[in-house]
């Protein structure tokens, strides 16, 4: 039964929602889409986020998308020996973001029942997103080294691309092939992850180990001053996502702006389930996944610090809750 639930929501909203990004990113891998960004977003990219212009690539298609594509895009980018390893390890911790269909559609209409709460989520989400970018800057940061490869980059994906865009209706037929298998085998990898975190949530809440677990965090909500009804919603989004949003915006508690607080939080950090499809996508590169780990962290708690200063301090983003 568990495994009919997890394969369902595969297919019914993970197989739809990333198979036409995989594709699309693997077929412009082919063309002179990535360089041409490149080139003409270098002078923001290289002093703001301290990577290259092609950089812009994962994180663009990384807010478009939602999970995990822009590590997919990233693990491309230092296959093709784009961008170092340090750079790839900078990109990889802001350009992994969840997408607005899922934030404004799932969790802004669906769950919670208000579209202007949607779009302010993935308006904070992003703005997260871009501190990280900026404070992951100085990550390895090497400024003589950052100067000598600015040309070898540059010839790197000139050469790259001059070879991979000669592209002719003799090889269209390969190259479609190639990039439906490669995206084939991550969506799979992905339902694989989506099959056995559905698994692991409803065993620890029939075995009543999430209830457990929540009590030990007990100490930290009331710190925060948060109630403890959220604890178990929070557990079950720090393991998987989608359940942990779900359960804390079925919470029948007054004080709705924790509800969209802590939902911003579990946005940033995106879940365990997402953090090992990640590793697993990384996995076949020297990029390490230590980096990712603190921008996801810093991602969750920035995106609540910011929800909670637009909510207090702004009546524009009151929304009257």
């Amino acid at each position: 039964m568990l495994l009919k639930l997890g394969l369902a929501l595969w297919a019914d909203s993970v197989l739809p929602a990333l198979l036409p990004f995989f594709i699309a990113t693997e077929l412009l891998s082919y063309t002179n889409v990535i360089p041409f960004l490149g080139r003409m977003l270098n002078k923001f990219m290289r002093p703001v986020f301290n990577v290259p212009g092609e950089g812009a690539f994962p994180f663009i298609m990384g807010i478009i998308s939602g999970y995990p594509v822009g590590a997919k895009i990233v693990t491309k980018l230092r296959e093709n020996n784009t961008c170092t390893k340090e750079e790839c390890e900078r990109l990889l911790a802001f350009t992994n973001n969840s997408g607005p269909l899922f934030i404004v559609g799932t969790v802004g209409i669906s769950l919670i029942g208000d579209t202007a709460i949607g779009i302010t989520l993935l308006i904070i989400h992003i703005l997260a997103s871009i501190t990280v970018g900026v404070l992951f800057r100085f990550w390895k940061s090497n400024k003589a080294l950052n100067r000598n490869y600015k040309f070898s980059y540059n010839y790197l994906s000139y050469s790259r691309n001059e070879s991979s865009t000669n592209v002719s209706f003799s090889n269209l037929g390969e190259i479609l092939g190639k990039s439906i298998m490669n995206s084939i085998n991550t969506v799979v990898m992905i339902g694989g992850f989506v099959v056995l975190f559905s698994v692991i949530i409803s065993i620890l809440e029939n075995s009543n180990a999430l209830y457990v677990l929540s009590v030990l965090i007990y100490p930290i909500l009331d710190l925060l001053r948060i109630p403890h009804e959220y604890a178990i919603g929070l557990l079950s989004g720090i393991i998987e996502l989608t359940n942990g949003l779900n359960t804390i915006s079925t919470i029948p508690i007054k004080e709705y702006s924790y509800t969209i607080i802590l939902s911003s939080f579990l946005l940033g950090f995106g879940g365990i389930s997402v953090l090992l499809q990640v590793f697993s996508i990384i996995s076949k590169t020297d990029i390490s996944i230590k980096p990712y780990i603190i921008g996801k962290i810093l991602h969750a708690v920035i995106s609540a610090i910011y929800f909670f200063i637009f909510f207090n301090f702004f009546v524009v983003f009151s929304l009257n809750l």
